[in-house]
């Protein structure tokens, strides 16, 4: 099958050009085909196919390249290398307002948009008062689109998309702009233009839209691709990221381990991982622990243990001594816990799960170690766990 969209290599890169001198260099790089040493690359060696049928999110920080990629897929810029392939007839929606004459009505422009997007006046005329209804901005239609808030300039931007028909559209953060209605409305649109069989290339800073609307997912982190597959396993990664940014939580962790501890954690594993953390669990699937502590006097010490996201929200937290469980005496020195977190509810993240070693009486906390551990499974579900429910249909 013919792939919709291939990218191979592409990348792009602007020369500085902020003196005469920048851009005479520029120039020159330009004339001789030979890459500027001075600018940014903005994109690098992307690779992308995307097929009939396919519904693609791509997300990244600001800055991280996405509207500059989808700018080169629909011909609004050239790439510096690589090649583009492109076999669908595209709409797209870009930037705010882009394609539309501020100082013409809504109705003029409805009438270039449609025409840009290649539809014919019968054509135009068949949908103009499906169009009308979609934007739903009533007689402001008739007034110069200046005037209008930029929700109103998406509004009747979407609804001329959404009445040609196009076999692939491209969107880029469109639905940050409007109100609810209307972003659901747009969300009903998209679903099922996708049931028709047709495909989406979106550009959205919300995990949630995008888990709802794409099965692909490309994360885009300073111009490079970072992780390209399904949807979910993208996405969450892409939050972890963002959970595990928090320096001061990152040195809270750095100051708690224990080198001027008493008691002291000497080894913190996940069975059935792969070395120290790095544990991979399914959703409902149990999370055993084992810590091994240290102690300068033959006295037992406490073990705490907790649960936390990767941001440091506390999810859950137990100690040995509120549980009345006494240590496994490894030798005079050395005490085991171990510990069975029973069909976890967390829904699909990054966490850690955080050891600690506290004196006999439990009161002072001595040291600290910490591991990771991936909970993979597809859940749209908002939130840190599960909490089992059910919907009462005869209410």
């Amino acid at each position: 099958m013919t792939p919709l969209v291939r990218l191979q290599g592409v990348s792009k890169f602007y020369p500085r050009v902020h003196h005469p001198r920048e851009r005479l260099r520029a120039f020159v790089s330009l004339m001789t085909g030979k890459k500027s040493l001075e600018g940014a690359e903005v994109l690098s060696d992307i690779n992308l196919e995307v097929t009939r049928g396919q519904s693609f999110g791509i997300i990244g920080e600001n800055g991280a390249g996405k509207s500059t990629l989808l700018k080169i897929l629909t011909g609004v810029i050239s790439p510096s290398r690589g090649t583009v392939e492109v076999n669908a007839r595209i709409a797209a929606l870009l930037e705010l307002g882009a394609g539309f004459q501020p100082e013409f009505s809504g109705i003029d422009n409805v009438r270039m948009k449609a025409a840009l997007l290649g539809m014919t006046k019968s054509q135009l005329d068949q949908h103009l008062d499906q169009i009308l209804a979609f934007a739903d901005i009533g007689d402001y239609v008739h007034e110069p689109v200046k005037h209008y808030s930029s929700g109103m300039v998406v509004r009747l931007g979407f609804a001329v998309v959404a009445a040609s028909d196009p076999e692939l559209l491209i969107t880029d953060e469109v639905l940050a702009v409007g109100d609810e209605s209307f972003q659901k409305k747009c969300i009903r649109w998209i679903e099922s233009f996708l049931e028709r069989g047709n495909t989406l290339l979106m550009v959205s800073h919300s995990m949630y839209i995008v888990q709802k609307l794409c099965r692909q997912a490309l994360w885009l982190h300073d111009g490079r691709s970072r992780e390209l597959g399904d949807v979910f396993p993208v996405t969450q990664s892409y939050l972890a990221y963002h959970e595990e940014r928090s320096a001061a939580e990152r040195l809270q962790r750095r100051t708690q381990r224990g080198d001027s501890g008493l008691y002291r954690v000497t080894d913190f594993s996940l069975p059935g991982g792969q070395g120290q953390g790095d544990r991979n669990i399914s959703y409902g699937q149990d999370l055993d622990a084992e810590l091994v502590l240290e102690s300068p006097d033959g006295l037992a010490p406490v073990a705490l243990f907790g649960i936390m996201r990767a941001d440091g929200t506390p999810v859950y937290g137990v100690s040995s001594d509120y549980d009345g469980i006494e240590a496994e005496k490894i030798d005079n020195r050395h005490f085991r816990f171990r510990i069975c977190f029973e069909r976890l509810l967390l829904l699909p993240g990054s966490y850690s799960i955080r050891g600690h070693a506290m004196d006999p009486q439990g009161i002072r906390l001595c040291d600290t170690a910490e591991l990771r551990f991936t909970v993979a499974g597809e859940s749209r579900e908002l939130g840190i766990l599960r909490l089992p429910h059910s919907w009462n249909k005869d209410a």
